[in-house]
């Protein structure tokens, strides 16, 4: 019994994993959490300023200022701290830089991201390398009103949306393993709360833009003239 436990030098579940190279944090979760969310704030701040101002004549409603408040923190949290993981999965138990002790603080919550899952490594690549850089480029053409914005709004809500239900039915097939079930931060707040962010907003969004496209499609049919346009 007192081999077995000495053993487990980490604070991951189940507890069993093997992570010889595993070193722990030697920053605190409130240093951690504290930089997340004020670099998350700063961003939102700096978008709901920037999109203030008229784009075509007119001004963003407050609603769509709101959704790209939300897309430039995804541009940050895809493309910097999941781009993080996806390069550097293979060093992070060991590794003591800043954002490798943020997702080793994470892995209390969902511990796929401390063992390199296939899975979590898969999908945390494509979200870095597409809906990184892809919600960024939302934002910068609602800025500059391009037309194809709300079919970008669409895509990468949809990638959101899939990958996320994807990310909580593995783990609901492995019976919640990876994470102290029923705890109020690690899985409630890390596990849940911090995840399924990405299923109901991706989902209003994605509905927002099927009204808005369907919305155009129905002003170009009544516009088309009749029995000289053929039907695309």
């Amino acid at each position: 019994m007192l081999k077995e436990a000495e053993t487990i030098n980490h604070p991951y579940w189940p507890r069993n994993l093997s992570i010889p190279n595993y070193v722990a944090n030697d920053r605190s979760m409130s240093e951690i959490l504290i930089f997340l969310f004020s670099v998350s704030g700063i961003l939102l701040l700096a978008t709901w300023s920037l999109t203030g101002r008229k784009v075509s004549g007119s001004r963003l409603s407050g609603w769509r200022r709101l959704a790209l408040c939300w897309f430039t923190v995804c541009g940050f949290i895809h493309g910097v701290i999941e781009g993080w993981f996806s390069l550097y999965y293979t060093i992070i138990p060991e590794d003591q830089s800043f954002l490798s002790q943020l997702w080793k603080e994470y892995s209390k919550g969902d511990s796929r991201y401390a063992i390199a899952d296939n899975f979590t490594v898969s999908m945390e690549t494509v979200t870095a390398c597409l809906w990184g850089p892809f919600s960024i480029w939302i934002v910068l053409a609602f800025l500059y009103n391009r037309p194809y914005r709300f079919v970008l709004q669409l895509i990468v809500s949809l990638g959101q949306l899939y990958g996320a239900v994807l990310y909580f039915f593995t783990e609901h097939r492995d019976g919640y393993i990876h994470s102290e079930y029923g705890h109020p931060i690690y899985f409630w707040f890390y596990f849940v709360f911090m995840n399924i962010l990405w299923i109901v907003i991706p989902f209003i969004l994605i509905v927002d833009s099927w009204c808005q496209l369907s919305t155009c499609q129905s002003i170009f049919d009544k516009a088309a003239p009749k029995g000289k346009s053929k039907r695309s």
